[in-house]
């Protein structure tokens, strides 16, 4: 089988030595060299390779080729058949012909080549005629793709004042063509934009610069075109384009410089440590940390005065005060300041000195100042027998400021509450005020007030610390309470106790306690008394035997005495018991006293309990007194209660609806009056029969001019006869009130004593037309009269 085709139309044998597929029949040629017959094969016409154009414009189908098998004798009965990628949908087979015509247009970019296979068969037998061969068919690039840049904007960075040619970015751009065919792929770069500043490598795409020394502070940013072209550059080629942003990274080519050659500032007298005087401004036209700077004081007619650090945030020199000030001392101060880079590039440190400087003036401004003492603190020693008015020491404190003014002293008694101390207000002498007792207090610790005559707002204060010198004014005493006994069988010169004492006063060398027997009791001593030259005695017996029942208690007087100057001694007495013992010198048996002694009941503490015994039966008894006193009420409790018709009992009523209790018409008028009537809410005893007074006349008429005291006096007497002689009344003092307004008047009484005299004659209908206040009474004085009539 062969091929032929419009792209390549030639024939060639494949030899069997090439490993092609053998086609065709055999036939003997001779032997070979050991006598084996040889046979020679008829191959058929083989092929590799088809070619086809990308990118077919044409109406028609394209062309491929023609496929030829040497057993088709032309007669049709040769049947071609195509199979492989693209087979029946790319590519399309002529059965009778084997013309092979692709049907849709190609594109290389996409697939590069297809592989096929191809055979001929018999049409009616549909046996092989041929093997099947296999073939493929190559896609021919043409040009119809532009140069892509990978990035459509580069970014690059590179330090400004760079030498010329200082490689900056390298751009790549990609071809789809073939690479392998013609100049289809073949890129050559190019710059559009950026010249004269930077340049591009025709072939490798790398951006250099093209000015030395550009300067980032002139120009920061630059934009650069680059061109990538196929063809290699020559005309008819594609082209692509892309933008790389330069920019020019900063260096410390700039020195820093002050914005002044002189700055003047002014600070009052008065300012403490560390507070700023000033701003230095200095500005370097670099950035970042090539900007940082760092100011230093170089000279200065007041050292250590000022000191002058830099604000990290805006690059400021702040100068501060690091020693106090004194405008009575000195006024005005001269700096010189000097500002530098921290981060040096020496590559241009011969283009100019990376520093400046500059003057400062610092004005120093008067202050009222409050008086200065001459020291910050003062130490005085008196001793604790020291009289009143003794000076132990003095302050002394004066104004700063240029006018002197006089200064008064006095003591702060938040710190002097005892007022022990005072001070001379005009020499500040100190002086004790009051007795002092080291053994109480052995430092005061006092603040003296120094404080302008004419501005007393204007005051300083300073401590002033006090000893007290010790003084011998304590005499020595026993050490604690001893509880010493005796044993009966005792013999002599045994110790039976060891005493020590006690001095709170604080001699320099130490204490030094001599003890002995006191005088007096020598010569008929029971006891006697060692010392141990080391501040303790022992207390030793005299004799054999001590009887508890001629004598059970011993009273040792003990003499002690310091050794200070002037010596001090006292005379402590030591209570022996004595006490019936073992053989070996323990107690056993001791009298009352001796037992409370030994149970640790001192007289102090048995003196205490007697004492809150008394006191809590004292309130115990006048708790008891409390509880039996009764408390009388008196009838009438308040003077507001007493009002007409009222007489007040302290009896337990039935309440609002007991209108029975008692009857208020023995109150009424005395003209009006009716036989005296029993208490309606007690049964009334037999044998007390009912008193009947006599209604008296009417009293004459009086004189207008004249008071009605004798008809008031006579009612009263009246009502007063009618109680007294009332068996039903209660068994106590009461009081009754009554409101008589007496006879003869023009206006007649308006007392409802006179209206009626039984509550049956009294209409209480109208309370209900009083409101809903009113509704209770209402309902019992309406509820009463529709009862009675009915």
């Amino acid at each position: 089988m062969h091929r032929s085709a419009h792209t390549c139309a030639y024939k060639h044998r494949r030899t069997a030595s090439a490993g092609a597929r053998r086609v065709g029949a055999q036939g003997l040629t001779g032997t070979d060299a050991k006598g084996v017959p040889l046979r020679r094969s008829k191959r058929g016409w083989m092929w590799n390779h088809f070619y086809l154009l990308e990118e077919y414009t044409g109406t028609d189908m394209q062309y491929v080729g023609k496929l030829h098998s040497d057993g088709d004798r032309g007669d049709g009965s040769a049947r071609y058949v195509l199979t492989g990628e693209g087979a029946g949908s790319l590519f399309r087979i002529d059965e009778k012909s084997g013309d092979i015509h692709a049907t849709k247009r190609l594109d290389r970019e996409e697939k590069a080549y297809y592989i096929l296979r191809a055979k001929a068969v018999d049409r009616f037998t549909n046996e092989a005629l041929e093997g099947e061969s296999e073939f493929v068919i190559k896609i021919h690039d043409i040009n119809d793709n532009e140069p892509r840049f990978t990035k459509d904007l580069y970014m690059a960075r590179v330090p400004e004042m760079s030498d010329m040619g200082t490689s900056v970015i390298q751009v790549t751009a990609t071809d789809a063509d073939d690479s392998t065919y013609g100049n289809s792929a073949k890129v050559v770069y190019s710059i559009l934009e950026g010249q004269p500043y930077f340049s591009v490598d025709a072939e490798t795409g790398l951006v250099k610069t093209a000015l030395p020394g550009m300067d980032r502070e002139l120009k920061e940013n630059y934009q650069v075109v680059i061109q990538a072209k196929d063809m290699g550059g020559q005309m008819g080629g594609l082209s692509g384009t892309t933008t790389v942003s330069i920019t020019l990274s900063d260096v410390n080519d700039n020195p820093p410089r002050f914005t002044k050659s002189l700055y003047e500032f002014r600070v009052p007298e008065t300012a403490d440590l560390g507070a700023t005087v000033g701003l230095l401004r200095a500005l370097d036209a670099d950035i970042g940390e090539n900007a940082e700077m760092e100011y230093r004081i170089i000279s200065s007619d007041g050292p250590g005065m000022f000191d002058v650090f830099t604000n990290k945030s805006t690059q400021e020199g702040v100068i501060v005060v690091r020693r106090p000030l004194d405008f009575e001392r000195k006024r005005q101060y001269s700096l010189r300041v000097q500002v530098e880079n921290v981060h040096l590039n020496p590559r241009f440190f011969a283009a100019a000195p990376f520093r400046d400087d500059a003057t400062v003036k610092v004005q120093v401004e008067d202050v009222d100042e409050p008086p200065v003492f001459e020291r910050p603190s003062y130490v005085m020693e008196v001793k604790e027998d020291a009289a009143r008015s003794t000076v132990i020491g003095s302050v002394s404190a004066s104004d700063p400021d240029a006018l002197h003014n006089p200064v008064r002293y006095s003591i702060d008694r938040r710190t002097d509450m005892d007022r022990v101390f005072n001070v001379h207000a005009g020499n500040g002498s100190v002086f004790v005020l009051r007795e002092l007792d080291r053994e109480e207090a052995a430092w005061h610790n006092i603040s003296i007030i120094a404080t302008e005559f004419n501005a007393p707002r204007q005051m300083t204060r300073v401590p002033v610390f006090i000893r007290i010198l010790d003084v011998n004014d304590n005499a020595p005493t026993f050490a604690t309470n001893y509880e010493t006994f005796v044993c009966e069988n005792a013999r002599a010169n045994q110790r039976i106790q060891t005493v020590s004492a006690s001095d709170p006063d604080n001699p320099i060398g130490g204490h030094r306690f001599v003890f002995s027997l006191a005088p007096e009791a020598s010569g008929k001593a029971n006891f006697s008394v060692r010392d141990n030259k080391d501040n303790t005695a022992w207390i030793l017996t005299r004799r054999n035997s001590y009887l508890n029942l001629q004598r059970s208690v011993y009273l040792v007087p003990v003499v002690i005495s310091d050794g200070e100057y002037p010596m001090l001694s006292s005379t402590n007495t030591l209570t022996v018991r004595v006490c019936t013992c073992d053989r070996d010198g323990n107690m056993q048996l001791c009298n009352a006293e001796a037992l409370a002694a030994r149970a640790g009941l001192s007289t102090g503490a048995l003196v205490a309990i007697l004492l809150c015994s008394i006191i809590l039966l004292m309130i115990v008894v006048l708790f008891a007194a409390l509880r039996r006193q009764r408390k009388k009420e008196p009838l009438i409790i308040s003077k507001e209660d007493v009002r007409d018709n009222v007489v007040s009992y302290n009896d337990e009523g039935g309440g609002e609806e007991d209108t029975q209790a008692f009857d208020i018409g023995t109150l009424r008028n005395p003209e009006a009056i009716e036989e005296s009537k029993q208490r309606r809410d007690i049964a009334p005893e037999p044998f007390y029969p009912p008193v009947r007074r006599p209604v008296p006349p009417p009293p004459p008429a009086r004189d207008p001019g004249h008071g009605h005291n004798g008809d008031v006096r006579e009612f009263i007497s009246q009502r007063l006869q009618d109680n007294d002689g009332d068996p039903t009344a209660p068994p106590y003092d009461s009081l009754a009130t009554y409101a008589y307004e007496g006879s003869g008047s023009v206006a007649e009484s308006l007392s409802s004593l006179e209206s009626v005299t039984t509550d049956g004659d009294q209409d209480y209908n109208y309370l209900s037309e009083w409101g809903p206040r009113f509704k209770k009474l209402a309902d019992m004085y309406g509820a009463d009269d529709s009862d009675r009539d009915s």
